[in-house]
């Protein structure tokens, strides 16, 4: 039996095909929104696509649905809008509907938002929207490796958004555009709500250029972002040194203060994403390690948790699973 995940990211669209080890493709968003790529050729590159049992992916925020649902069931690709999130390419787009005509078995895996049970009603109530779909997929393969029921995830790369899981269940996140930043993304302060108001640039336009490139005078599209700061770190740029400081201490703040509204004590953070797990030339996973080691056991995954969840998600559906993470399975009964 084959199961495969995908994890629809910022700069690319990444499938993982659940072997052991794992076999992983990543196919880049403007490739496959410009007709150059099949991402389903790429796929049957490395797996015969009759042979797979079931498919699990993501898809933008996850914002339209709550439960893990079969793609056949799901009504506008399961958002709510694709507006107001960053950079749209089409990318994603394209491999769901290659997806939807394949025929595979598909499950669509929700994001966090205002409408997922689990999530304590204070987060709910606070915040309409948490994490993108792939942040589920994220916290169930650090679940799954690390066995910790009481931790903290953050996933940091364009952007950085971090979840709090408590008893096995998701409890609350903090969304790119709330809390840290990540390379090209982060959070709206005062002069941007200015430059809002003045009608100056749009609220996305803000979010998009919030992060560490804000620090570091970078304007450059989201896929070359992250290699453009880090060449200008390795030149001895002073600015870009303290991007990557600045986004460091928020993203520690953001961690810190997740810990500190915990009910039960954590047993560890996990640290993703390809920044979350870089070493070098900066390294950003040993630094923010030495922040946050009081909390618990720092433990880093790679950038492929995304889709190698998702794998794992199709998996335990297949077999029968009513819940990931206090997130239910679409029965047929919904």
């Amino acid at each position: 039996m084959v199961f495969v995940g995908m994890d629809h990211g910022t700069t690319g669209i990444s499938f993982t095909v659940l072997r052991d080890p794992p076999e992983h493709l990543k196919i880049g968003r403007d490739e496959v929104s410009s007709g150059e790529v099949s991402a389903m050729e790429e796929l049957s590159r490395i797996v015969d696509l009759d042979s797979i049992q079931l498919m699990a992916i993501t898809y933008a925020m996850g914002d339209g649905i709550s439960k893990i649902t079969p793609l056949e069931q799901v009504k506008n690709r399961g958002i709510l809008s694709i507006e107001g999130a960053g950079k749209v390419t089409g990318g994603g787009t394209a491999v769901y509907e290659e997806i939807e005509k394949s025929g595979i078995p598909t499950v669509l895996i929700p994001g966090l938002h205002q409408d997922t049970p689990s999530m304590d009603p204070c987060f709910r109530a606070a915040y309409s929207h948490h994490a993108s779909a792939e942040k589920v997929s994220i916290c169930y393969n650090a679940h799954l490796e690390t066995g910790f029921k009481n931790f903290i995830v953050s996933d940091i790369s364009s952007n950085t958004v971090s979840i709090l899981l408590e008893d096995g269940k998701i409890r609350g996140a903090v969304d790119a555009c709330l809390g840290s930043m990540g390379i090209v993304h982060g959070p709206l302060d005062l002069k941007m709500i200015r430059d809002i108001d003045d009608g100056l640039r749009t609220a996305n336009q803000c979010f998009s250029r919030a992060g560490a490139v804000k620090v570091a005078g970078i304007d450059e599209k989201v896929a070359h972002a992250k290699d453009v700061l880090l060449e200008k770190y390795q030149e001895g740029d002073p600015q870009a040194e303290l991007a990557l400081e600045t986004m460091l201490i928020t993203i520690a703040m953001e961690i810190w203060g997740l810990a500190g509204i915990a009910r039960n004590e954590m047993e560890g953070v996990v640290l993703t994403g390809s920044v979350g797990s870089m070493q070098d030339p900066f390294d950003f996973f040993g630094a923010l390690k030495d922040e946050v080691e009081n909390i618990g056991e720092v433990v880093m995954l790679p950038p492929t948790s995304g889709s190698v969840g998702s794998a794992q998600i199709a998996k335990a559906v297949f077999e029968g699973t009513v819940d990931i993470l206090g997130i239910g399975v679409h029965s047929e009964q919904d």
